[in-house]
């Protein structure tokens, strides 16, 4: 199976070389692409031109000092999250990094397995990892196994059904426009067709009508309940 980390790249702004290699070395070993900075200098421009995962920013920096350019980063409206990892220990300077914009702030020295660790957990918050399984009240989605179970039994469904099911899933209590299920599943797909799939997935998924798992919205479209 592909690694689901490949694809995600990870900005790393640290300007002791030794520790921007130790970071790009173990960093790239648990799949992730990188990219060094020893400042924040060509970062915005970098930013502007690539859409990266994760920040990883030490506060130590020249020129710009790292919460500095990432409070900058926040009033400019970029929100891709922030992890500082910097020897700036003091409750105060934890504070003022969370309050200028951190998602995240870990100390030096530092353990770099509870790094990545930390760096999992944002990424699966922010969906740029995907999670292997999904659960919604008795639904289970196995993404790997392609498989759904409802109270630990498998229900089988069309690709088409699956994917409209994990994009319900995905986004809970929310009405879904028809077209918004249509570029989600697949760019073929018709007004109609998303109804007749719909209607599918409702009867194998709810075939006596008591659960009522998924409902019309009128004039928008459907939404998972």
């Amino acid at each position: 199976m592909k690694n689901q980390n490949s694809s995600i790249e990870i900005v790393i702004i640290e300007d002791e070389d030794d520790i921007l290699e130790l970071l790009e070395y173990h960093l790239q070993k648990a799949g992730f692409e990188t990219i060094g900075f020893n400042s924040t200098h060509k970062v915005e421009q970098f930013l502007e031109e690539e859409n990266p995962s994760l920040l990883i920013v030490d506060r130590n920096l020249p020129l710009v000092e790292g919460s500095e350019f990432v409070a900058e980063m926040r009033e400019k409206g970029y929100d891709i999250p922030v992890i500082f990892l910097t020897a700036k220990d003091s409750d105060q300077a934890i504070d003022e990094g969370y309050l200028r914009g951190a998602d995240d702030y870990i100390t030096k020295p530092f353990r770099m397995q509870e790094l990545i660790h930390r760096i999992k957990a944002i990424l699966r918050r922010t969906g740029a990892i995907q999670q292997t399984k999904l659960k919604y009240r008795d639904l289970l989605l196995d993404m790997e196994a392609q498989l759904l179970f409802i109270e630990n039994k498998p229900v089988k469904l069309t690709k088409m059904e699956f994917n409209l099911l994990y994009t319900f899933m995905k986004n809970p209590n929310k009405a879904l426009q028809r077209e918004f299920l249509i570029d989600e599943i697949s760019e073929e797909s018709q007004g109609k067709t998303i109804n007749v799939a719909i209607n599918r997935l409702k009867n194998k998924i709810d075939p006596d009508g008591t659960k009522k798992y998924i409902s019309s919205v009128w004039g928008v479209g459907y939404k998972l309940n």
